[in-house]
């Protein structure tokens, strides 16, 4: 051993390893541990040099030390000594090389091993399977855009998303880097993606189940650090990623990261001993009362954070500020949300985490999307997060798949999300766009598959197809999977392009899936995580040009007419500063739908007319929207509203016909509505012989 450690210049309260001039600062947070020792590696990160114990202690966990003559580059992991009781919740295992939370850089991903979880007594070293943390500086002056509703958002797999582009340099191929390649810059802005929302960045460990069938994590959803991004996505650290948000950011595009704050790739109390378990296994993770040898598993994945308790709600607010300091990310994604505030007596707006975001400096004006909610008891928390977080909002999801595939009595719930989704969020002050509306998500089918499919085809998991949601509110259109038949495919083209439009035209902000907006499949599976080949991969080969037209032109319509993009509930009330009640709802022959209409269930159409003044830096001069969404599968002759003095009506979009020009409409003549579609009309004023 050639170095020395001295507690003399320690920063306790600096958690992780922080360079000085003369040297580096250690320190790290354990309760219950007897000592944390710092182990050092040569270059290569395979010889260990050194193993020095960190002699500071201050207040009840923070255990530091200064180590004189390092340099940025330095490659170390930590060792915890303590007792191995899981009857008292207890698990320090001194044979386990431990990765600091606090890293910020790995030298190599997680692999798993069976070794990872062998017993203290078998005293099997880890150090091998273990990547070593290493030692920069980032700097920290990023800038994020300035807050602003998320508005039409891309979820994105980095790794699926470019590994099948063949305009991509095998190098960069499913990584950060290339997101910053000018022809993805440019496809985002054709598509008119206001935001895109990284899925986890995070070093990850693949389950040990998928070892034992030959696959791997493709989502990155099982975390063990949550600052270091994962080398196999970004080679180049934070430096990549901070490359990448700022090309986006050049052309306006805001970025968020999805985070995963509610569980860790550790599992269950028989899982794997990597970072957590063996720092201070009662600390980091909920115990049932009374029996702390047991996980709490709010997840499903083993283990649950112990969010509520104020170390671990800070090291988490202390990750988000690295990552906003560090990439300029805009913000965030928080998986299963409704751990972070999961309090011994259930989920409160006053848990620690949401107090520490809402009064820090940086992170308060950042943009925070929860998934609200959980496995655990009273887990389903949308509409209940605290002012001003936006939601994922499954409610939509599935009313408007039910709508599309046919279901009874389902007019009543489809207004109610076209509206803004009023029932959940109309409270306090929200707005609709608190909501995250979507059809598709990560986790289930594709918008194709969803026209595709009536049944999930997980096979390829290895779980003999038991994975997975069983209830989709999905259909075939008479062939299950693919097809040569062109009936077939016409009438699925025409359901994915009138559910886009559906969620277009909707209050709220709206997502899709990297990929849906050319037709992509899985091929039925509606749980991917373990696919990471063609399955999941976008194949940009067979992209549906005009699909993503289609969605194009809906991205364009919607941000330029304050009918389809004002943030405000649809109530049926005369629009304060208008003249014109903000909806109406119309039924084909033009009148509004009555009691009985409403409690029709076998009603597949409903019209609106959508009524919204424009603010005074909007140039448009379109101010209301007639909207037909038609669910049926016989076409509707509908009678058009009357436009106000001096107007018309021109169509912009009709779903069953994706490049149609727009055209004035006679709103004196028959006008027909095609089955399975959605038109949207848009009143304008001038002379007709103006109109293009």
């Amino acid at each position: 051993m050639s170095n020395t450690i001295t507690a003399e210049r320690g920063k306790p309260a600096e958690l992780g390893a922080t360079l000085d001039a003369d040297g580096i600062h250690f320190a790290v947070y354990s309760e219950n541990a007897d000592a944390i020792e710092v182990c050092l590696f040569d270059e290569a990160g395979t010889q260990e040099t050194d193993r020095l114990t960190l002699e500071g202690l201050d207040g009840e966990g923070f255990r530091y030390g200064f180590v004189p003559g390092l340099a940025a580059g330095t490659r170390y992991g930590l060792r915890a000594k303590g007792p191995y009781a899981p009857q008292e919740g207890h698990r320090f295992d001194y044979s386990k090389l431990l990765v600091d939370p606090y890293a910020i850089q790995l030298d190599r991903p997680f692999i798993y091993q069976p070794g990872l979880t062998a017993p203290p007594e078998r005293e099997l070293d880890s150090a091998a399977f273990i990547p070593r943390a290493v030692v920069i500086d980032p700097a920290r002056d990023a800038s994020p855009l300035p807050f602003a509703a998320p508005g039409l958002t891309y979820e994105m797999s980095i790794r699926a998303f470019s590994q099948r582009n063949p305009d991509v340099s095998a190098e960069l191929r499913g990584t950060v880097g290339a997101l910053a390649e000018p022809h993805f810059l440019d496809y985002l802005e054709r598509v008119g993606i206001d935001t895109v929302e990284f899925m986890p960045l995070a070093a990850w460990i693949d389950e040990g189940h998928l070892m034992l069938n030959n696959l791997t994590n493709a989502w990155g959803y099982n975390p063990i650090t949550h600052m270091a991004p994962d080398p196999r996505l970004s080679p180049g650290g934070l430096a990549e990623v901070r490359r990448a948000v700022e090309a986006m950011h050049e052309r306006g595009i805001r970025v968020l990261l999805d985070v995963v704050f509610n569980h860790s790739g550790e599992g269950s109390e028989v899982g794997p001993t990597i970072c957590y378990r063996g720092l201070d296994n009662l600390l980091y993770y909920r115990h049932p009362d009374g029996q702390p040898e047991f996980m709490i598993n709010d997840t499903g994945t083993g283990n649950t954070f112990a969010t509520h308790k104020p170390p671990v709600a800070k090291m988490f607010v202390d990750v988000l500020r690295t990552w906003v300091q560090t990439t300029g990310i805009d913000g965030f994604r928080y998986d299963l949300g409704t751990v972070l505030g999961r309090l011994p007596e259930g989920f409160s707006h006053d848990a620690p985490f949401f107090k520490m975001v809402a009064e820090d400096e940086v992170l308060k004006d950042r943009i925070h999307v929860a998934e609200p909610w959980d496995v655990g008891p009273g887990g389903y928390q949308v509409g209940n997060f605290p002012k001003p977080w936006f939601e994922w909002q499954d409610k939509f999801r599935d009313d408007v798949r039910k709508f599309w595939k046919g279901e009874d009595g389902m007019i009543g719930a489809l207004a109610t999300r076209l509206a803004g989704s009023a029932d959940l969020y109309n409270h306090d002050g929200r707005k609709p766009s608190v909501g995250v509306n979507f059809l598709a998500a990560h986790d289930g089918f594709t918008l194709a598959d969803i026209a595709m499919y009536e049944e999930k085809h997980n096979e390829a998991n290895g779980e003999d197809n038991r994975d997975g949601h069983n209830d989709n509110h999905s259909w075939n259109n008479g062939v299950e999977g693919l097809t040569d038949d062109p009936a077939v495919i016409e009438a699925r083209g025409k359901d994915i392009r009138a559910m886009l439009a559906t969620l277009l035209v909707s209050r709220g902000n709206p997502m899709i899936v990297a990929g849906d907006e050319f037709g992509r499949t899985q091929g039925g599976n509606n749980n991917g995580y373990a696919q990471d080949n063609e399955i999941t991969w976008l194949d940009w080969e067979h992209a549906d040009e005009l699909l993503i037209d289609f969605t194009a032109k809906l991205a364009k319509l919607r941000k330029a007419h304050p009918a389809l993009n004002a943030d405000a509930f649809l109530t049926g009330d005369t629009v304060k500063g208008g003249d014109m009640p903000d909806v109406v709802w119309l039924r084909e022959d033009g009148e509004a739908l009555s009691d009985d209409d409403w409690n029709d269930g076998s009603r597949r159409f409903l019209g609106m007319s959508v009524y919204a003044p424009r603010e005074d830096d909007q140039e448009t001069e379109s101010e209301r929207a007639v909207i037909y969404i038609n669910g049926g599968h016989d076409d509707a002759t509908v009678r058009l509203p009357a436009p106000r003095e001096g107007a018309h009506f021109t169509l912009y979009v009709q779903s069953d016909w994706p490049d149609i020009e727009p055209r004035v409409v006679d709103h004196e003549a028959e006008f027909v509505v095609k089955a399975r579609s959605v038109f949207i009309m848009l009143e304008e004023h001038g002379a007709l012989e103006d109109q293009d």
